[in-house]
């Protein structure tokens, strides 16, 4: 887990998770497809030495719809992170340029998942984050063991409003 400087005091991280393998499927569906279009072309084209021109040009097409349809995919899915820490979610995401939103624990009021048959096999789902303020409900989808994320947010949740009431008193 990254010990960076952004939290504060008393803060620890709980959870870091990345969206669930399964969005990289179609990406990787569409690498295979790339691959076996490039190995038939080569095998259809005659093999002489004019040609060599189309074969390069065969390869930088495949290579350039590789980093459009799986590198970039691949790079989008690690460094998208979702972490949640002893006081607040925190979702960051990009590949060159970074962006992030937190939720103070104290601010959110209901968390719920749900998931179908699918992502019940795969081990995956829906979190749903009901929170106060002009936000109010973040959607968050192929949340890897989203049952057990749900229940960890909920208690951080009940720990966070029992910390608070502490301290008031």
């Amino acid at each position: 887990m990254a010990g960076d400087g952004s939290l504060v005091d008393g803060e620890r991280f709980v959870l870091r998770l990345h969206p669930h393998w399964k969005t990289m499927l179609r990406p990787v569906f569409v690498l295979l497809l790339i691959l076996v279009a490039l190995a038939v072309a080569e095998v259809l084209l005659p093999p002489r030495s004019d040609l060599a021109l189309v074969r390069l040009a065969l390869a930088a097409l495949a290579l350039l719809a590789i980093i459009i349809w799986f590198v970039v995919p691949l790079l989008r899915w690690r460094t998208t992170s979702y972490e949640l820490t002893t006081r607040r979610l925190r979702l960051r995401r990009g590949i060159l340029s970074r962006s992030g939103r937190d939720f103070p624990l104290i601010r959110i009021s209901d968390v719920s998942f749900s998931h179908g048959l699918l992502d019940r096999l795969l081990g995956c789902g829906k979190l749903i984050v009901e929170s106060a303020g002009e936000h109010g409900q973040l959607v968050l989808t192929e949340i890897p063991e989203v049952e057990r994320v749900q229940a960890t947010l909920f208690q951080l949740v009940e720990d966070e409003q029992a910390r608070l009431a502490r301290e008031d008193r």
